[in-house]
């Protein structure tokens, strides 16, 4: 078995698109060396690092946050149950963030959308006196804005 992989390889066994690892290359997630032909060969870590993007894209984090974690990782070596564990370790909070979100919007879809007005503003139901306003612009009863 080869050491090193080709993109298509790479997307292959990693489930993501070819351009989507041109990019992650390109923003410094991800690192391909050159061959004399000038395509693109992977180590075997790069699937590891790739299945880490996805899924802290998946937790929330931005390509920002997520370069600044693999930073921590060993490029030369596939990382180890510890090296996760320190990482994810630190995402918790997010995910239960994130959860509590999502049940907020679970709880509420039913309560505004269910009279048919579709406005917070004038809902008697769910807003009498547009109560919600004094929390501030935009989605406060899904994002749980400043005081709710």
């Amino acid at each position: 078995m080869s050491e090193t992989l080709t993109i298509g390889e790479v997307a292959e066994r990693s489930g993501v698109a070819t351009s989507a690892l041109r990019y992650y290359e390109e923003r410094g997630l991800i690192r391909a060396e050159r061959n004399s032909s000038g395509h693109r060969r992977y180590g075997r870590p790069v699937i590891r690092r790739v299945a880490f993007i996805v899924f802290a894209q998946r937790v929330g984090l931005t390509l920002e946050e997520i370069g600044e974690e693999l930073q921590k990782l060993p490029e030369d070596r596939v990382p180890r149950r510890t090296d996760w564990a320190k990482l994810s370790s630190r995402w918790s909070e997010r995910i239960d963030e994130r959860i509590a979100e999502l049940e907020r919007l679970k709880e509420g879809l039913t309560d505004c959308i269910g009279c048919g007005c579709l406005s917070l503003a004038r809902c008697k139901l769910a807003n009498p006196d547009d109560r919600v306003a004094r929390y501030g612009p935009g989605p406060v009863v899904w994002t749980g804005g400043t005081g709710m």
